[in-house]
C-alpha cells in the first residue's frame, strides 16, 4: 500500500518542462505588462502642454531639414562629382553623407534649437528635443561608420543592429528589453539559446568580420606593395592572412556569446569525412593551389598555354587560376589542372621567348640575299631584341619555292604573339618588294584538245 500512495503521488506531480515553460510565460507576461505600463505612461506625458510644444518643435524641425536636404542634395552631388581624383573608399564615404544629409541637418538644427531653449527657459522644457536630437546624432554617426563594411548584408546587419542597441540604451530600455529577450529561449537539456544570445551572436560576429576584413585588406595592400616578396608568396600571405583574421572573427564570436568550443569537435569530425568522401576535387584543387603557390612554377603574370588556352595569369586563386586571353576571355582553370596536365610557361625563369616564322622564294632569286634581308627586316621591327639577333635558314626545296624559317626573339610575351608575327611578315613583304624578291604560288596548266575522237567514252574517261 505505501509504494503504491508513493506511486500516485509521483504521478500527481506535474513534470518540470511544464512548470519551467509556465513560469518562464508569467516572467515574461510581467515584463511586457510593465513596459506597457512604462509606454502609456509616457505618451499620456506627452499630453501636458510643454511636451506637446516639443513634439511641435520636432515634427518642424524634421520638416524644415527635409526641404532643405532637397534643395542641398544636388549642390552637394555636383560638389562631389567634382572631385574626379578622389579615391573609391572616399566616394563611398560621399555617397553615405549625401544618404543621410536631411538627418545631419536636422542633428545641426535640434542641437541648436536645444541650446537655445536651455539658455531662455527650464531644461524640462526641452527634454524631448534633446532626446530627439541625441538619437539622430547617434543613428548618423553609426551609418557613417558601417560605411567601411563593403559587404552589403554584413553592412546592414551591423547598422541595423547597432541602431537597435543605442535606440535602446539612450531611451534608457537596455535592461528592460535584455530580460525580455532572455526569457525568450529554447531550452534543451543542458542546452539554452535565448533570442538574446542570438543578436549577440550576430551583431558581434558582424562587427568582428567587418574588423577581420578591414585589417585582412590592408595587410593585403601592405604586401603587395613590397616589391621584395615574390608575386606568389604574397598571393600565400595574403590568403594566410584572410584565414587568420576571419578564423580569429568566427570564434572570438563564437567565445563572446559563450558557446562551448568543445561542442565542435563531433563537427570537424563529420566535416573531414564529407571532405574525404564528397570534396575530393575540391580539397585537390586547395591543395593544388598551395603547391603552386610554395613551388612559385606559376605567378601572376606569367605567360602561360593550356591546351588551347593562351593568355597570361590574373589572379591566383584558392580553387582556380584566372588567365585572361588576347580576345578578353576570362578562363578560370582549376588548381588540379595545372599541377596534373602539361603547362607551357612562356616566362617562368625569364621572359624571353623564340618565335618561328616561314616563307618561301623563287628559285631565280639568290638564297644569300634572301637570308640577309630577311633578316634585316625582322631587326627592324620595334619588338624583336636586337642582342638576340633573328637567324634565317633553308628548311627545304618545294614544289614552286625554296622554303625557309625565319626565328626571331622578343621579351615581352604578354603583348601578344599573333601581332609580332603579324609585323614581322609585313616588314619581309616590304623589304622583298624592295629587294626584286618573289614570292611565288603554285601554278597549273590545263590543254584542251581538240582532235578528240567522236566515240569518246567519257564516263570511262
Amino acid at each position: 500500500m505505501e509504494q503504491a500512495d508513493t506511486q500516485d503521488t509521483i504521478a500527481s506531480q506535474p513534470p518540470e518542462a511544464p512548470i519551467e515553460i509556465h513560469e518562464t510565460v508569467l516572467t515574461l507576461r510581467d515584463q511586457l505588462v510593465a513596459l506597457f505600463d512604462d509606454a502609456g505612461s509616457f505618451l499620456l506625458s506627452l499630453t501636458q502642454t510643454w511636451r506637446l510644444y516639443q513634439v511641435a518643435i520636432i515634427v518642424a524641425l524634421i520638416g524644415i531639414s527635409w526641404a532643405i536636404g532637397r534643395i542641398a542634395e544636388p549642390k552637394y552631388a555636383d560638389w562631389v562629382r567634382s572631385h574626379e581624383g578622389w579615391s573609391k573608399r572616399r566616394l563611398r564615404f560621399a555617397v553615405h553623407v549625401r544618404r543621410r544629409l536631411p538627418m545631419i541637418i536636422f542633428v545641426v538644427l535640434a542641437w541648436t534649437v536645444t541650446s537655445l531653449m536651455r539658455e531662455l527657459t527650464w531644461p524640462s522644457r526641452s527634454y524631448l528635443i534633446g532626446v530627439a536630437c541625441t538619437l539622430a546624432t547617434a543613428w548618423v554617426f553609426v551609418g557613417l561608420a558601417t560605411f567601411i563594411v563593403e559587404n552589403r548584408v554584413l553592412r546592414r546587419t551591423t547598422k541595423w543592429g547597432m541602431w537597435i542597441y543605442v535606440t535602446l540604451y539612450y531611451l534608457g530600455l537596455t535592461d528592460e528589453m535584455s530580460q525580455v529577450f532572455d526569457n525568450l529561449a529554447i531550452s534543451m537539456g543542458d542546452f539554452r539559446v535565448s533570442l538574446l544570445d542570438i543578436i549577440r551572436a550576430v551583431v558581434i560576429t558582424a562587427a568582428l568580420f567587418a574588423v577581420a576584413r578591414i585589417f585582412s585588406r590592408s595587410s593585403a595592400e601592405q604586401i603587395q606593395k613590397n616589391e621584395d616578396i615574390s608575386p606568389s608568396m604574397q598571393v600565400l600571405a595574403v590568403k594566410f592572412i584572410q584565414l587568420l583574421f576571419y578564423g580569429a572573427a568566427f570564434f572570438i564570436g563564437l567565445k563572446a556569446v559563450r558557446v562551448d568550443l568543445t561542442g565542435l569537435a563531433v563537427l570537424s569530425g563529420a566535416i573531414g569525412v564529407g571532405l574525404g568522401f564528397g570534396l575530393q576535387k575540391v580539397v585537390s584543387n586547395l591543395v593544388s593551389g598551395v603547391i603552386i603557390l610554395l613551388d612559385k612554377s606559376i605567378k601572376p603574370g606569367d605567360v602561360i598555354s593550356l591546351g588551347e588556352t593562351f593568355g597570361w595569369i590574373q589572379q591566383l586563386g584558392a580553387r582556380y587560376v584566372s588567365v585572361v586571353t588576347r580576345d578578353g576571355r576570362e578562363y578560370l582553370i582549376p588548381n588540379e589542372d595545372l599541377i596534373t596536365g602539361q603547362v607551357v610557361n612562356w616566362s617562368h625563369t625569364n621572359s624571353f621567348v623564340r618565335l618561328d616564322i616561314f616563307f618561301g622564294t623563287a628559285y631565280s632569286n639568290d638564297p644569300h640575299e634572301v637570308r640577309r634581308v630577311a633578316i634585316e627586316a625582322a631587326t627592324s621591327v620595334n619588338r624583336v631584341l636586337s642582342f638576340r639577333p633573328p637567324v634565317c635558314h633553308i628548311v627545304g626545296f618545294g614544289d614552286s619555292s625554296v622554303d625557309y624559317i625565319l626565328r626571331f626573339w622578343i621579351d615581352d610575351p604578354t603583348g601578344g604573339l599573333t601581332n609580332i608575327r603579324g609585323n614581322v611578315y609585313l616588314a619581309l613583304w616590304d623589304a622583298f618588294k624592295d629587294a626584286g624578291i618573289d614570292i611565288p604560288f603554285p601554278q597549273r596548266e590545263v590543254r584542251v584538245l581538240k582532235d578528240a575522237p567522236e566515240d569518246l567514252d567519257l564516263e570511262q574517261t
